[in-house]
């Protein structure tokens, strides 16, 4: 009788500090970084099997995936969401595994989008994009980001190893721009020799089509994807093969905290951005916090534990306790992984990607 795989996501020991004590009365954290932005996963279920986040040997293999009851209900994220408002959040992104997965999430939108002044957005591979964006931008998403690694069809398919084609990812970018989900902006994950020659050409499209594209470091995240340094291929490289072809110049942050670097063609044409949390890492202002798909909050991407909030919600606990308790949590972060990253820390077990999200 096969047994069922389980990947640990956490253990006995945690690099996140316990709570303790009152948190900071600006409510900062340890390192003087506020809350801003908060990432929701509403699945760890996704109908790819993309190598560097559910390698198919085993997410294929028995994985035990969270039962439906598991799973936070809408009415439970949209109340997180309020408390994580109050506390000064200003950005939710919904995420998964892929969100469109779950059942009638143009809902949990709606509800999302009743709490006011949010800015809210959604990640997603695209595959029921086509379906779903005119939905969507009725709920009331304000915009979208679609992850696409290559225009290469071989290629592609290769990486989501799901035998995906492209031609139907791009019919739903072009559907979410149609509804008016713009700007609107693809993530493509570059891995040396698998799509790095992609580069160039993913900028020429995307530069055309108006949308923003941005190049991330493969990262070790979890701890299934086989990352290995030399396959990272630095955000320098990738603007540098770029701006060869068509020339580059530096643009200023939005805010504090923006993750992606932004760099625009030199003749106005668009924009581009690098995301490099392996070679430039951008702890020290770092704003985001994520709720996991079955209640738990991390205060870092590479976290190995988190803490539970699901069972806060679920025995009657108030508001007031429960955005106090996000607030311990919170005041006592001093995460830095990405600035102490090793290939010794890189082999340690980390929540997965399709569990917290992106």
């Amino acid at each position: 009788m096969n047994q069922r795989i389980v990947i640990p996501i956490a253990d006995a020991r945690t690099r996140l500090a316990l709570p303790e004590g009152e948190p900071a009365a600006d409510g900062s954290d340890r390192r003087g970084r506020r809350l801003r932005d908060l990432r929701i996963s509403v699945t760890d279920r996704c109908n790819f099997r993309c190598t560097y986040c559910m390698p198919k040997e085993i997410f294929d293999s028995n994985y035990a995936f969270l039962p439906q009851a598991d799973l936070l209900s809408f009415e439970e994220i949209t109340r997180l969401a309020r408390i994580f408002h109050a506390r000064g959040v200003e950005k939710v992104r919904i995420t998964g595994g892929e969100p469109l997965l779950r059942r009638h999430i143009e809902r949990l939108i709606e509800m999302l989008a009743g709490i006011g002044t949010l800015d809210l957005t959604l990640t997603t591979n695209g595959s029921l994009l086509s379906k779903k964006a005119r939905a969507l931008k009725s709920a009331g998403l304000n915009r979208i980001t679609v992850s696409l690694d290559s225009l290469d069809d071989a290629t592609f398919r290769a990486m989501n190893d799901a035998d995906y084609p492209v031609a139907r990812v791009l019919e739903g970018i072009d559907a979410a721009a149609t509804a008016g989900l713009a700007p609107i902006k693809v993530n493509m994950v570059v891995k040396r020799g698998v799509n790095d020659h992609h580069i160039v050409p993913m900028a020429r499209h995307f530069r055309a089509a108006g949308h923003i594209l941005r190049f991330i470091e493969f990262m070790d995240v979890g701890s299934t994807n086989g990352w290995r340094m030399n396959d990272v291929v630095p955000s320098a490289e990738v603007v540098a093969r770029i701006s060869a072809d068509m020339p580059l110049v530096p643009v200023d942050r939005h805010y504090s905290g923006e993750v992606a670097e932004r760099w625009r063609y030199a003749d106005g044409s668009g924009e581009i951005g690098v995301i490099s949390s392996v070679t430039q890492a951008f702890c020290s202002d770092c704003t985001r916090a994520r709720i996991s798909t079955e209640g738990k909050l991390y205060t870092c991407l590479f976290a190995n534990a988190g803490h539970d909030l699901r069972s806060m919600l679920r025995d009657g606990t108030s508001d007031e306790v429960i955005s106090h308790r996000i607030a311990q949590v919170w005041g006592s972060r001093t995460d830095n992984y990405s600035e102490i990253r090793t290939e010794a820390t890189a082999r340690e077990r980390k929540v997965e990607m399709s569990y917290i999200g992106g």
